[in-house]
């Protein structure tokens, strides 16, 4: 996809070749883990690449509605009801980041019931701000600004008494 295209949960596909990816990214997983993924390609792929991931609908990218494929030039002035209110704006047709999150959290309160040894998410940066902002205990306007770099890992330690940013962005 073009530079400054809106393309939240389009299903593209990923930007390098899967396996080559996910032979970037073994080094930095732990031995043993939880494979959780979003069903849209450039994620879903990529985690199949790595194993065999429990794929989830609420770890998709969030849906811009009518704005999925238009240029951000485009869209031009609609814009600024989202620089307004960047949680509760939603797109035509879309969702706002307030229901994206009320959808991930849902996932990863589910995931948390669950003991595991460690888990692995692929996903998008909608859904891994979600996750880590709730995670780190981050009011909501903050966790918008966490900027997950494509085909980076980034590592979150749970513990019973806190979680812990172990690196980001690697």
């Amino acid at each position: 996809m073009a530079a400054g295209v809106c393309y939240g949960c389009s299903d593209l596909d990923l930007a390098e070749p899967a396996e080559l990816a996910a032979a970037r990214l073994r080094p930095l997983l732990p031995a043993a883990y939880q494979l959780h993924a979003s069903p849209l390609r450039r994620a879903r792929l990529l985690a199949e690449a790595l194993g065999q991931p429990q794929v989830d609908e609420r770890l998709r990218e969030m849906h811009f509605g009518d704005w999925e494929g238009c240029r951000y030039d485009d869209i031009g002035s609609a814009l600024d009801g989202w620089v307004a209110d960047p949680l509760g704006f939603r797109a035509p047709g879309g969702e706002s980041a307030r229901e994206m999150a009320a959808r991930v959290h849902a996932w990863l309160d589910e995931a948390l019931a669950v003991p595991a040894a460690a888990r692995v998410v692929i996903a998008h940066g909608g859904p891994l701000r979600a996750i880590a902002g709730r995670l780190l205990g981050l009011p909501p306007e903050r966790w918008l600004t966490l900027d997950f770099g494509c085909g980076l890992a980034t590592r979150l330690d749970v513990e019973d008494w806190g979680v812990t940013l172990k690196w980001f962005n690697r």
